[in-house]
């Protein structure tokens, strides 16, 4: 049961409680001033009656040089995971050369993104039975051996194999790390560190293939993966040696263990991910949506999915997605904000480039310097969102603006002209950004507004996996309407000398060099119109996640704060 404000306020702290609550929770002895180990929560600390008012009241938090090194793994842990995104895109044409794989590259990005996006509702509910610590040094290890795996791969099936690796390495950090954040950094203070979570997402999204075309053109594309090592590395080695598991004492045999992780729900939903996935990869692209392969896996998906649903109703809490958490109103909204939001900011992401390299001439390193703008604005209103949510306590009335000014700044983007000057494309940028920011981090900060600490990392998971399911969908969704709109603005161009099926075969930065000058202006019209296309489907996921913003409960982060101020390591000591 969700605990209500009401109910926060009822809640009282006895010497008895604190002392039964720490024993099961954690134990820090002098963590800042002597360097001892943190204990981070088993899941016996999140299982009292009123878990968000006890839980919060009565939990011991690492202070000083102990919480700064917790957040700087977890930032880089986070890194990792946003960097291995998008850094490949600008190797893959170096790594097609190298082992002479054209016919495997979409397998390249969709065997990280079947194993991430697939496992990461599992994740949730192992972290929720399992030692925290643990599981997350796990999925570390795991990313970092798909990344040596790639960087070392003597060939494309290797690739291929260390990328599906690295992918079910990825599912569960960015949950992990917000699991760990709830147990280092009380709720209402939670939603800065939030706030720089975000900025390093959005930050990592653009440096990536920044850094992926300087590697493969002054170095080697391996370096894309080599990199993941050392950074992995340190954030694996300062969890490992600050923080301390509580051992569970709670004893279940094996099959109580496996029935825990709903192997029937994973074994459904997985390759229901799979067919999905797949389809959107290859549909529009390597086969036409109407080719028999496309529309079965489809089907597939659409039966496979229902069975899925009717398994999660019938397990309740032992599911992998429990009906109980999902139908929260927060969560459901949030959930629906995070699928609208990451469609949308993938689809400018990947199409912004492409309007700057075909309509402006710059290449692809060019192109992603020219989203600078977007990104700092993103990390700018991720911090001031978190900054101001920290002292008022309330994150919804920013999803609300959030809906608005993305909305504004995604239909003013699709103004652009093919002689629109750096103000517009810069500044409509900044606003879009900004909007994107505000929002980007609200729902996970709700989900810990209103869930019990032991639901945090399901509802967590859940709403990553939304926000990650949108952006797949709506890049297909995008990619057909663009390549519809362009097909349409070559096939029009009638004159002498044109060939369509040239401008066809050839990318982006490579247009006036097959195209005659007479013709050029037309081209760009063309795919200055594809593009905008595709920015309308952004306008209308940015208007529609008003929706979720609207529907959001208001939740203080702030409950009993100036009642009970939370214990630190320090004072404990």
């Amino acid at each position: 049961m969700v605990s209500t404000p009401s109910s926060h306020s009822d809640t009282t702290m006895t010497g008895d409680l604190a002392e039964k609550s720490l024993r099961k929770s954690v134990e820090i002895a002098g963590a800042s001033s002597a360097g001892a180990p943190i204990v981070m929560a088993d899941e016996k600390s999140r299982e009292a009656e009123n878990p968000i008012d006890d839980a919060e009241a009565n939990h011991v938090y690492p202070t000083g040089s102990a919480l700064a090194s917790i957040t700087v793994a977890l930032v880089l842990a986070i890194f990792l995971v946003a960097l291995d995104r998008t850094i490949i895109s600008t190797a893959i044409p170096q790594i097609t050369n190298e082992f002479n794989s054209l016919g495997d590259v979409g397998w390249y990005g969709s065997a990280y993104l079947i194993t991430g996006c697939g496992l990461l509702p599992l994740s949730g509910k192992i972290y929720t039975f399992y030692p925290v610590k643990w599981v997350f040094l796990t999925q570390i290890f795991v990313f970092e051996v798909g990344s040596a795996l790639c960087g070392w791969a003597p060939d494309s099936t290797s690739f291929i194999v260390g990328r599906a690796i690295a992918g079910a390495g990825s599912s569960g950090i960015f949950t992990g790390a917000i699991v760990m954040l709830t147990d280092a950094v009380p709720l209402h203070k939670r939603s800065t560190f939030m706030g720089a979570f975000g900025g390093v997402f959005g930050v990592s999204g653009v440096v990536g293939p920044i850094m992926g075309g300087a590697f493969a053109q002054h170095a080697t594309w391996r370096w894309s993966f080599w990199i993941n090592l050392p950074i992995g590395a340190v954030a694996f080695i300062i969890i490992f040696f600050i923080t301390k598991a509580v051992p569970i004492t709670k004893k279940l045999t094996i099959m109580e263990r496996i029935k825990q992780l709903d192997p029937i729900g994973t074994a459904i939903f997985l390759p229901s991910m799979i067919c999905l996935l797949l389809a959107l990869q290859w549909g529009g692209t390597k086969y036409p949506w109407s080719d028999g392969r496309i529309i079965a896996l489809l089907v597939i998906f659409g039966v496979t999915i229902i069975v899925f649903i009717g398994v999660q109703i019938w397990k309740q809490d032992e599911a992998t997605m429990p009906p109980r958490i999902i139908s929260q109103r927060s969560i459901a909204f949030g959930m629906w904000f995070a699928f609208c939001a990451g469609g949308a900011m993938m689809l400018f992401i990947y199409y912004l480039p492409v309007w700057f390299q075909a309509i402006q001439g710059v290449n692809s390193t060019e192109s992603g310097i020219r989203l600078i703008p977007l990104v700092l604005t993103l990390v700018a209103g991720t911090m001031i969102a978190g900054g101001i949510v920290r002292f008022t306590g309330y994150y919804t009335p920013f999803m609300i603006i959030s809906s608005v000014i993305m909305a504004v700044g995604a239909g003013l983007l699709t103004t652009l002209t093919p002689n629109a000057g750096a103000g517009k494309w810069l500044g409509f940028q900044v606003l879009y950004g900004l909007g994107l920011g505000l929002g980007m981090q609200q729902p996970s900060i709700a989900a810990q507004a209103v869930l019990p600490r032991k639901d945090i990392a399901v509802g967590t998971s859940m709403i990553m996996f939304t926000q990650i399911l949108g952006g797949a969908i709506f890049l297909a969704v995008g990619q057909t309407s663009f390549l519809n709109k362009l097909v349409k603005g070559i096939v029009a161009i009638n004159g002498q000398g044109f060939d369509a099926m040239t401008v066809f075969h050839t990318g982006a930065t490579d247009i006036r060099e097959v195209v005659k000058p007479e013709f050029l202006p037309q081209v760009y019209e063309a795919y200055n119109e594809a593009v905008i296309n595709v920015f309308y489907v952004a306008v209308g996921l940015a208007a529609a996640s008003i929706i979720g913003a609207l529907g959001m409960e208001w939740v203080s982060t702030r409950k009993d704060v100036d009642k009970k101020p939370e214990q630190t390591a320090e004072e404990k000591a």
